[in-house]
């Protein structure tokens, strides 16, 4: 039984250790979250009143966006009827920007005639710029009442008048009187941004699903020898005339697009439309600085703190008071080493709030050593000797120790599944000490503190002896 004792402390030793070196050796460390290492923080507005179903969508596909551009751990939420983006340490702010809020709303559209580009009429005037077309152009359409349509007006099903980007001067100097939609960016399976070699421009290859594909085809037929419009934001990208009657589910998208342009089209386009348009309210640059000031204030009082229970415990319980620091210390460098790896291959970020789950997690760890301990005392004031007390004392401290963590793991549970942002952070880090802490209590403190109960040096120390900690005098100890 001693052997047995002494594999599982020197194991549970070597493995903190050996794990800590490791991702220290691997250069492996906590990711920090927004407010320890600074980022961007941007409010949106739906542009109209939205349900919270339509709301929870649009979150959905603003956190896949994010996902795919790499950005560790976002805090996206609501805050009333507004949607907060938190990006903690994002590289390139304004492809992050460009990204995240864009409607991305693709449709389809046939080319009913090109416009010049002129002044927009006023409504109750003429348009003079638009006198003179074909009836099948402006036919159920006031489009000399209503000039370019707003972005908020582009419904699929209603004819259009959007600019267009000229192919031949790249700018926006073109517009098309556009028929109703045909298919949309739902029928997109993914898409993907490659450069044409024989033109040298940008564009997006994109593959349609099951229903698309023939639904395209079926476009394709009734458009013939036309032009087809690509319309993305009320914006026409091209309007290539359709040669062809079968595309075999592909398709591409061709325009003056830079190369950072088409990949973040090709991303937003990948995930699909936004529910609703969205209009960015602030854009806020967050310093690391307050946070990490905040940090080291913690670490200070934290250490301290530390420092002032690890004496009072030797102090008072003695040898049993070293246990208390060696299992703080190994739980330490296992915490350390979970959340280095987790940081790494799940995008895991600590956060302030992370960093109080962890210190309030000392104090449950400590609660679990005084129970230990004051459980030795009450066998010892019954009769029992200190080396029978270590024997069969934890044992009846565990089931103690388990509830009272259990209660923890609850709370925890509960706020990381109804709560969002930092208050899940700090449900996780408190959740995964105190199951570091039931885990420790097994396989570190309870061997070891039967090992030194057992050792007649160490429970008859005249400075640090176990018996003294247990408030027994040296001699009564018993065998």
């Amino acid at each position: 039984m001693k052997r047995s004792h002494v594999i599982s402390v020197v194991a549970t030793v070597l493995v903190s250790v050996g794990a800590l070196v490791g991702v220290l050796v691997g250069g492996l460390s906590p990711l920090l979250g927004l407010d320890l290492r600074g980022g961007v923080s941007v409010v949106y507005k739906p542009a109209r009143p939205v349900n919270t179903a339509t709301l929870n969508e649009t979150i959905n596909i603003i956190r896949n966006r994010v996902d795919a551009l790499g950005v560790a751990q976002p805090n996206i939420g609501t805050q009333g009827g507004n949607i907060v983006v938190d990006l903690p340490g994002v590289k390139n702010r304004a492809q992050a920007l460009a990204v995240i809020g864009r409607t991305a709303q693709l449709y389809f559209r046939p080319v009913l005639c090109p416009v010049p580009m002129g002044p927009v009429a006023k409504v109750g005037q003429s348009a003079p710029v638009l006198s003179g077309l074909p009836p099948s152009c402006t036919s159920g359409a006031n489009f000399a009442k209503l000039g370019n349509t707003p972005r908020r007006l582009d419904k699929a099903s209603l004819p259009v008048l959007l600019p267009a980007v000229n192919p031949s001067t790249g700018k926006m100097d073109l517009r098309y009187v556009l028929g109703p939609s045909q298919l949309s960016g739902s029928a997109l399976k993914t898409a993907t941004a490659s450069l044409n070699p024989q033109s040298g421009h940008w564009g997006i290859d994109f593959t349609l699903t099951s229903k698309g594909s023939p639904a395209f085809d079926n476009l394709a037929r009734l458009d013939y020898q036309k032009q087809l419009a690509i319309v993305l934001d009320g914006v026409v990208e091209s309007a290539p005339v359709i040669n062809s009657t079968s595309f075999a589910g592909q398709g591409r998208i061709s325009g003056h697009f830079s190369a950072q342009q088409a990949k973040s089209l090709a991303l937003v386009l990948r995930y699909g439309a936004l529910p609703v348009q969205l209009d960015q309210q602030t854009v806020q640059s967050v310093s690391p600085t307050l946070g990490a000031a905040s940090l080291s204030a913690g670490i200070v009082a934290g250490l301290a703190g530390l420092a002032l229970v690890m004496l009072y415990t030797i102090a008072y319980y003695r040898a049993l008071g070293v246990v208390v620091v060696a299992g703080l210390a190994t739980t330490a460098a296992l915490l350390y080493s979970i959340i280095s790896v987790l940081s790494r291959t799940n995008g895991l970020t600590l956060d302030l709030a992370g960093v109080t789950g962890l210190i309030v997690s000392v104090g449950v760890t400590v609660d679990s050593y005084v129970v230990y301990f004051e459980r030795l005392k009450d066998e010892i004031r019954s009769g029992a000797s200190i080396r029978a007390s270590v024997d069969r004392g934890f044992a009846r401290a565990f089931r103690t120790i388990v509830a009272a963590d259990l209660v923890s793991l609850i709370g925890a549970a509960v706020l990381y599944l109804l709560s969002i942002a930092q208050v899940r952070g700090f449900a996780f880090f408190l959740g995964l000490s105190t199951l570091l802490d039931i885990a420790t209590a097994w396989v570190f403190t309870r061997p070891l503190v039967i090992l030194l109960g057992r050792s007649r040096t160490f429970r008859e120390a005249r400075w640090l002896g176990v018996a003294r900690g247990l408030g027994m005098p040296v001699g009564g100890t018993g065998a």
